[in-house]
């Protein structure tokens, strides 16, 4: 029996958290991860050596590794003092590379058999990109990290983001979209981790054209500056608006509780469980799949495991 292939589209903690579940089930791999990420490490060594931006592919490479922990840790390992403050070692791992073989994806895929990982991550682009957002009131806001932390008002809602300058996809994105029989998108942060995705060209098309599965994973909290406000509805409505109306087969939706001592950390940071309408959804094109998927403590985050397995249960 050919063994399926599943793509997931996104990037950062959402990504990581799809990946680290689905990496233990009988499916191939492909990671398509936003190149639009210009905060911290990120953005010194974009402008210092020219390269795309590794703490893209990064977080998504951890979670495909497959060796010792505490190489995976050192990947993840931050400087805290001296002249590499702020940097990590997957990033430092990453630039080194991409300067010794001449190459970003050649540094990812060398970076990808050090930390021996299950399936490959693929940047959406190979070409240098910003995001840029438009707000409900006119205003520009350039880059993805003034995007993801506010410093205007972040109650106002974004109308629109695109990237500048535009750039095509990369070819190995569209051949794993074409080569799907699963399409997740999501959960991560919408406008900063997962549409960029969707603004360069070639690839919304081809999601839209593939005969995969196409499922959209819905956030469980929403996001101050990005969501503020978001219902389930909203985040559905917005995905389709730049992947084409009516091109989602599902969605899934958490409905489990967190503790009210879990919730206070987020209401300081004036984020809200994602609120589920049965009425907005009535009639939808899609099935929805709901659950509880949430991780049993801690961060308000999706259990890796409850979602791999309803993911692979798709297949």
């Amino acid at each position: 029996m050919r063994q399926k292939n599943v793509v997931v589209i996104g990037g950062g903690t959402g990504t990581y958290t799809v990946l680290s579940g689905l990496k233990y089930f009988p499916v191939h791999l492909s990671a398509i991860v936003s190149m639009a990420d210009d905060g911290g490490s990120t953005k010194l060594l974009r402008e210092e050596f020219g390269i795309l931006p590794p703490g893209s592919v990064r977080p998504a490479m951890i979670a495909l590794s497959h060796t010792e922990k505490a190489l995976a840790d050192l990947f993840s390992f931050r400087f805290s003092e001296g002249s590499l403050k702020g940097h990590n070692v997957g990033n430092l791992l990453i630039t080194a590379l991409t300067r010794h073989l001449g190459s970003f994806e050649k540094a990812i895929e060398e970076a990808g058999k050090i930390l021996h990982i299950k399936g490959e991550v693929i940047p959406s682009t190979l070409q240098p990109c910003w995001l840029f957002a438009q707000l409900e009131n006119g205003r520009i806001v350039k880059g993805e990290t003034n995007i993801d932390i506010p410093k205007h008002n972040g109650e106002l809602k974004i109308a629109d983001v695109w990237l500048d300058p535009p750039c095509k996809a990369n070819p190995k994105a569209l051949e794993a979209i074409h080569r799907a029989d699963l399409i997740v998108i999501g959960p991560g942060d919408l406008f900063s981790s997962i549409l960029p995705n969707f603004l360069v060209k070639g690839i919304a098309e081809k999601i839209k054209k593939s005969k995969a599965k196409k499922t959209y994973v819905c956030n469980v909290m929403t996001k101050f500056g990005e969501t503020t406000g978001y219902s389930a509805s909203d985040f559905i409505t917005m995905i389709e608006r730049f992947i084409g109306k009516n091109t989602l087969r599902y969605v899934l939706l958490n409905k489990g509780r967190p503790s009210r001592e879990r919730i206070q950390k987020y209401e300081k940071e004036k984020s809200e469980i994602v609120s589920l309408s049965p009425q907005q959804l009535k009639g939808a094109h899609y099935a929805v799949i709901e659950g509880n998927f949430l991780r049993s403590r801690g961060l308000i985050r999706h259990d890796p495991m409850k979602l791999a397995s309803a993911l692979f249960s798709l297949l």
